[in-house]
């Protein structure tokens, strides 16, 4: 019976090496580690080299069309019904409304938002939208740069050759009885973030919103912090989000020894504290009130637009497009006129 075992181990063994050469979801080292936190604390980001080289390729950032240059006459001067951006030179204008062609829409090229025979008419929904987009990113630039800082924004950043950026999310319908003997499931075991049984919706309310996203009391056995289950499991889900969207685990921002406590967590904590209030802004205040705009083709089973999460602009990285500030090749997207 020994010898069973024995062979029987080598066996399990014999396959799982196999698996892991030849399967593609299993990996190798090398991998790097970063220390973020006091020894003995566990703070250390652990990045596997191949996969963080393909992220970096994915991540790399266009180079400009050309140099604008921002003399000569102004684009409301040459050009009709530009209300958003009529304050700029010609030549930068031309500059900005091709460089968006290729970061939006390269395959259906200008007339994405424009009629071909009348590029001044606002027929089309989508250039009403750009309008919209152009005061959103200046807000991002100008005021929350204790989230973005020098990196910044632009439209590639979210959008990256896509006409709808790849992560976003709708409002969905809360959950109802379940048929059989489980009944309220509380939008459990939809298997929607991380792979875990959390809830399947948390965005709603935490970022597009203020729902409150601490569940832990400070103190001990507390009477008047009572957070339920749900809401738990929600703000649980929304961590599992940020750490996948920025390809970071949870020592990135907190010291797991004392997840609350904001003395003993990292710089990136309070970045990632204002790019919570960030979403909420950009949802509910940019996106958020375009659902009228849209046709309905384009909105959620909610009737409300496609919002931000984190993935929008990170998408696997810790900063966007590698942290390089690429709107600075674009100065007419920093500030508003």
């Amino acid at each position: 019976m020994k010898y069973v075992w024995l062979g029987l181990a080598g066996f399990v063994g014999l396959v799982l090496t196999i698996a892991m050469l030849i399967m593609p979801d299993w990996d190798l080292p090398p991998v790097d580690n970063e220390q973020t936190g006091y020894r003995g604390t566990a703070m250390v980001q652990i990045g596997d080299r191949e996969r963080n080289a393909a992220l970096a390729a994915l991540n790399e950032v266009p180079e400009p069309i050309w140099e604008a240059d921002q003399d000569g006459p102004r684009a409301s001067e040459v050009y009709e019904n530009v209300p958003v951006l009529g304050h700029l030179s010609a030549d930068e204008f031309d500059m900005i409304m091709a460089s968006i062609t290729e970061w939006v829409s390269p395959e259906e090229g200008c007339n994405y938002c424009h009629l071909p025979e009348d590029l001044a008419a606002d027929d089309i929904y989508t250039k009403q939208i750009a309008r919209h987009m152009f005061e959103m990113t200046w807000a991002i630039n100008s005021q929350w740069t204790d989230h973005v800082q020098e990196t910044g924004a632009t439209c590639y950043t979210c959008h990256r050759g896509e006409p709808i950026p790849a992560h976003h999310w709708f409002n969905q319908e809360a959950p109802g009885p379940t048929p059989g003997m489980f009944g309220y499931t509380a939008g459990q075991n939809t298997v929607a973030v991380g792979l875990t049984s959390m809830q399947s919706d948390p965005y709603t309310g935490l970022l597009d919103g203020d729902g409150e996203i601490r569940v832990e009391s400070l103190d001990a056995l507390p009477t008047d912090h009572a957070v339920s289950i749900p809401d738990t499991e929600k703000t649980y889900a929304l961590m599992i989000h940020m750490s996948e969207s920025l390809g970071v685990n949870c020592t990135y921002c907190h010291n797991t020894r004392a997840l609350q406590d904001w003395q003993q967590s990292t710089p990136a904590r309070m970045t990632a504290w204002h790019g919570i209030q960030m979403v909420r802004d950009l949802n509910t205040n940019h996106l958020g009130p375009l659902s009228d705009t849209f046709p309905e083709e384009r909105l959620g089973p909610m009737g409300d637009v496609a919002k931000a999460n984190c993935a929008t602009c990170h998408q696997g990285v810790a900063k966007p497009l590698g942290g390089v500030p690429m709107v600075a090749d674009y100065p007419s997207l920093l500030t508003p006129p």
